[in-house]
């Protein structure tokens, strides 16, 4: 048995078809389908329900499929701790973030890439649903993500920042001149939110019914930019607080922070839970362990109105 049949294993389930997997294992389709039969052999039974095309794996085959990736994961984690001992960590740190955490990542990954300048890293932003998932198949080695609403099971966790939450509104929108709104004002004015996939949605909801209320959004997006775009046009959006590092708000824009209560959710680092935590796992989680996220996006927050200089 080769890593690299498991790897042709894996990409079948992702992609779900023969073609896409080998594309994706750049190989041919021949190629790939001679190494699933090398496996099949070398085990003693069918994985793959072939027809005219892919119709699922066997029973056997979906244990496999677990198997291989935790097998793929050791693999690669054996690879990290050798290339520690040589001189430093190489390859690729894999981390999905939800999208209200994305503005905080660069002061994860910053301090991370320089103190291992061989690394790379690849960021990308997912549903705390999907990172869940993809952590359980070893898709990706670590999540930013919420560790206090809908928490994650068998994961080691590190909090980094309480999420908070205001209302992006027009300058001479109904709360011009207001230091704070309540939920249930903030549910009176013609809102753009996220999508109900995202967790961050969910919290809202919860909120705006802890108020006694229902926001009733005209416009649903996944996306935080569009979620500004509109508000330029005149609606007004329920956003985390970190999004504020970025740019401070936009011009003809204010952050009113909502209370009545002011509602918090922690943010951190995810990794699965293992004994030891591979090398590039345990990396992250020592070096998140000694970050202050909390204060430095309050520095660059500042007032609410512009990111304060460092």
């Amino acid at each position: 048995m080769f890593p690299r049949q498991l790897e042709y294993l894996v990409a079948l389930e992702r992609e779900r078809h023969f073609g896409r997997a080998a594309r994706a294992c750049h190989v041919s389709q021949p190629t790939l389908s001679t190494g699933l039969r090398k496996l099949e052999a070398e085990l003693g039974v069918p994985l793959v329900r072939r027809g005219q095309r892919f119709e699922g794996f066997t029973r056997e085959g979906e244990r496999v499929v677990l198997w291989a990736h935790r097998i793929l994961a050791d693999y690669d984690g054996l690879g990290h701790e050798l290339s520690q001992i040589r001189g430093g960590l190489e390859g690729t740190l894999r981390i999905g973030a939800i999208p209200t955490s994305v503005p905080a990542i660069s002061l994860v990954t910053s301090p991370f890439c320089e103190r291992h300048p061989l690394m790379h890293v690849e960021v990308v932003s997912l549903s705390s649903r999907e990172i869940e998932r993809r952590l359980a198949a070893f898709e990706i080695d670590a999540g930013l993500t919420y560790l206090d609403n809908e928490p994650l099971g068998n994961v080691r966790t590190v909090p980094l920042y309480r999420e908070r939450y205001v209302l992006l509104c027009a300058i001479d929108g109904p709360f011009a001149g207001r230091s704070t709104v309540d939920w249930a004002e903030a549910a009176t004015v013609p809102l753009c939110l996220l999508t109900p996939d995202m967790q961050n949605r969910r919290i809202l909801d919860d909120n705006f019914a802890a108020a006694g209320t229902v926001a009733s959004p005209t416009v649903e997006t996944n996306s935080i930019s569009a979620l500004c775009s509109h508000v330029r046009r005149g609606w007004s959006s329920v956003m985390a607080h970190a999004w504020l590092s970025l740019f401070g708000v936009p011009d003809a824009m204010r952050a009113v922070p909502i209370v009545a209560p002011q509602v918090t959710h922690s943010i951190g680092i995810v990794v699965p839970e293992a004994e030891p935590l591979p090398p590039l796992a345990a990396e992250l989680v020592a070096l998140c362990a000694r970050l202050d996220l909390e204060g430095e996006l309050d520095r660059l927050v500042g007032d609410g109105r512009r990111p304060r200089q460092r």
